[in-house]
């Protein structure tokens, strides 16, 4: 893996083909605040997202950037609606590509980075890797709300049945005639 230490900013643009034809690692980081995207879905947050990257060219021939990203990114707790800290980790192994048509030529085990001739944009595709794994619910690990909190909505509906005027109908509607 990359031997550039994990500090230093990482570049917005590279041109992922000339780094797999040379073979280079890069290893950074920058602010979550670089991902408008992102930033949308979270709440402010002052985080950095620290990133490890291979890029070189694979045995058959494939140029691949692969890697991790990593950040921890405050939501909203499904629970109690409070901030919570849920840590974002995203394995990448992308292929990269001329167009769409090279992209439905890879090996499964690719996703494809379509990149323009010359410089591109890294925080996207790490933004993308970012938000596709981040989770679907978010809680806090500790119990953020009484369990009494969720068992009175089942109380409240067993006592809706129980006062049901329509229960006896629902009766004969089931009974043989």
């Amino acid at each position: 893996m990359p031997n550039a230490p994990l500090d230093q900013l990482l570049p917005r643009l590279i041109d992922p083909r000339k780094f797999a034809q040379q073979g280079l690692d890069l290893a950074g980081k920058f602010p979550v605040q670089e991902l408008k995207r992102l930033s949308e879905v979270i709440l402010e947050s002052d985080a950095d997202v620290s990133v490890e990257l291979e890029c070189y060219i694979d045995q058959e021939r494939v140029r691949t950037v692969s890697g991790s990203a990593q950040c921890n990114v405050d939501v909203t707790c499904q629970r109690c609606l409070e901030p919570v800290t849920v840590p974002v980790e995203a394995n990448i192994h992308l292929a990269v590509v001329w167009d769409e048509d090279a992209a439905k030529n890879l090996p499964k085990r690719f996703d494809p980075w379509i990149a323009e001739e010359g410089q591109n944009n890294l925080y996207e595709i790490i933004e993308e890797e970012l938000l596709l794994n981040l989770p679907m619910v978010s809680y806090h690990e500790h119990e953020c709300m009484e369990a009494k909190a969720f068992s009175a909505g089942e109380a409240v509906e067993a006592e809706e049945v129980a006062n049901n005027p329509f229960q006896v109908l629902e009766q004969l509607k089931d009974s043989p005639k």
